[in-house]
């Protein structure tokens, strides 16, 4: 081929893809007849919650025509994901959720990726972390729990669906902390990455179950859980979710946000970037999400992902920070 056809080929090419909407590059229809939406954890947990709560929302509302199956991961406290993610460079088809652990693995040595190796693509919602109890325990406050903690740190089992190290675990310290509850590194915390935490304290195995308030709401409303606290500035949610007091009412000055957003692989292509700004600024703004919202006491937290990667920075300087406080004994 002569370098004066080839020069107009190319510069056909690249008329033509300008030419194109957001949604096609090269030919390429985005999004793709099937996607992947991953939970970074077992079923039942909080990522699991929100991503098929996303997908639904998208798929009920017609914003997204694609198939979204979901698939969990779980390991790590999102580790395992984030490690495989690393293998997806460059994917337009990978849609993970993360919150908190997506920084905390990092901070605590448990991972050696960060936000820093995927695209982050949109900040959907804030949770509120919860304390919850079966409903024959004999804890009826959450102050009587770090009443014993402050007798005996091995006096109660506290179990979560996070990596020790890891969010459901530092939810609990803070508040911990707050509370004056010294020897913080000898509460026993027994991690249940495969969902099977609420089993645990039903049981008897494990005495507390710190977790997102999301994640048990449709248990607490049954009345199988007892919920002694939730992390938030104020009362949030509705019915019997809406009836849990918050950690600062209780006389304990601390509130944990446990934020979630969406994020595609490093070096996601362009136009799915610039894709799933668009749809999910139009998703955050639907009845249907509002609803969702409403129904598992989320606050609206959205960002988009410019917004949000700044957001993530600042928020793992305050993470490390909050680390080297709780584990500096």
């Amino acid at each position: 081929m002569n370098m004066k056809l080839k020069s107009l080929m190319i510069g056909a090419a690249m008329t033509s893809v300008a030419a194109l909407p957001l949604t096609s590059v090269a030919g390429e229809d985005y999004p793709p007849k099937t996607l992947s939406f991953v939970a970074p954890s077992g079923a039942g947990g909080g990522w699991d919650l929100t991503i098929r709560t996303v997908a639904k929302t998208l798929k009920d509302t017609g914003l997204v025509e694609a198939n979204m199956p979901i698939t969990n991961r779980p390991g790590g406290g999102g580790a395992v994901n984030l490690a495989y993610m690393q293998t997806q460079k460059g994917s337009g088809k990978l849609i993970s959720v993360y919150s908190p652990p997506i920084l905390l693995t990092n901070l605590t040595g448990a991972s050696k990726y960060s936000y820093q190796d995927t695209t982050p693509l949109a900040r959907l919602i804030t949770d509120y972390g919860a304390f919850v109890v079966s409903k024959d325990s004999k804890y009826k406050s959450i102050n009587e729990v770090m009443d014993a903690l402050r007798k005996d740190p091995k006096s109660v089992k506290i179990g979560g669906t996070s990596a020790a190290g890891s969010m459901d675990h530092i939810q609990f310290l803070l508040i911990a902390k707050a509370a004056d509850v010294p020897n913080l590194n000898q509460i026993d915390y027994i991690s249940f990455q495969d969902g099977g935490a609420v089993a645990q304290v039903l049981g008897g195995h494990v005495d507390l179950i710190s977790t997102g308030l999301g994640d048990v709401a449709q248990l607490v409303e049954s009345g199988n859980l007892r919920a002694l606290a939730q992390t938030a500035s104020k009362r949030v949610g509705e019915g019997k979710v809406a009836e849990i007091p918050t950690v600062t009412e209780q006389g304990i000055d601390a509130t944990f946000e446990n934020w979630r957003g969406l994020f595609g692989p490093k070096d996601m292509p362009e136009n799915a970037v610039t894709y799933w700004n668009a749809t999910l600024k139009e998703m955050v703004e639907t009845p249907e999400w509002a609803e969702a919202r409403k129904r598992n006491g989320w606050d609206a937290a959205y960002q988009n992902g410019e917004d949000f990667t700044k957001f993530l920075a600042q928020t793992n300087e305050q993470y490390k920070e909050i680390l080297a406080e709780i584990f500096k004994r």
